[in-house]
């Protein structure tokens, strides 16, 4: 499980000065309630981390597709139908038996939206923005449960305003028959950051 990194209180603090800003914005005339449900919709059914799986998976089964990814992450979205703000200059790493990827903002929290969605409370948070990059072994196992073996190079990639670093995972074992919603459905967020596995198919 990922660490929240806030306190319950301050996230409930959160949340309500959220509310108070949107509340804010809808009685000046900035927003209305409807925009704001249309938003919240998108970012949960029409962007991210599922429209992320869909794109590895087809990377898993298409090596020109996963090519064409590695080389320009943003055109190839784009060939999907995928793309947008916070999603202009994207670039994926791959993950390998020799090496595994991170992804941090260490600035603030720039994080490649169309195909993860919105950032994880976290992601924001300075302790991870500071720890993953000194200690990532030792963050990934110990905040997030998730040991990457030693004879594994793992190498940081901090995000910014101009790129947005996102991980493409390895293929599991034992996937070879399942088709591109099974594989899509064994990625996880936390696994294209590089925080967290993929899933293992069902007869695993």
């Amino acid at each position: 499980m990922a660490p929240t990194d806030t306190p319950l209180r301050t996230q409930e603090e959160i949340a309500a000065r959220v509310k108070a800003l949107e509340a804010l914005m809808i009685e000046k005339g900035i927003m209305t309630v409807e925009a704001v449900d249309r938003l919240a919709e998108i970012y949960e059914n029409e962007v991210g981390p599922q429209l992320g799986a869909q794109v590895v998976a087809r990377a898993w089964t298409d090596p020109e597709f996963k090519a064409r990814l590695l080389a320009n992450a943003t055109e190839a979205c784009a060939e999907l139908g995928i793309g947008g703000l916070q999603g202009e200059d994207m670039i994926v790493v791959e993950n390998t038996d020799t090496v595994h990827n991170t992804i941090v903002c260490t600035l603030c929290s720039c994080y490649p939206w169309p195909v993860l969605g919105l950032p994880p409370n976290w992601y924001k948070a300075p302790a991870y923005r500071a720890r993953i990059v000194r200690e990532p072994r030792k963050v990934l196992a110990e905040d997030f449960g998730f040991t990457v073996p030693d004879s594994v190079e793992i190498r940081v990639w901090d995000s910014s305003a101009e790129l947005r670093y996102w991980v493409l995972p390895q293929r599991p074992a034992g996937t070879e028959d399942l088709g591109p919603f099974e594989l899509a459905a064994l990625v996880t967020r936390d696994s294209m950051i590089g925080v967290g596995p993929v899933g293992t198919p069902a007869s695993a």
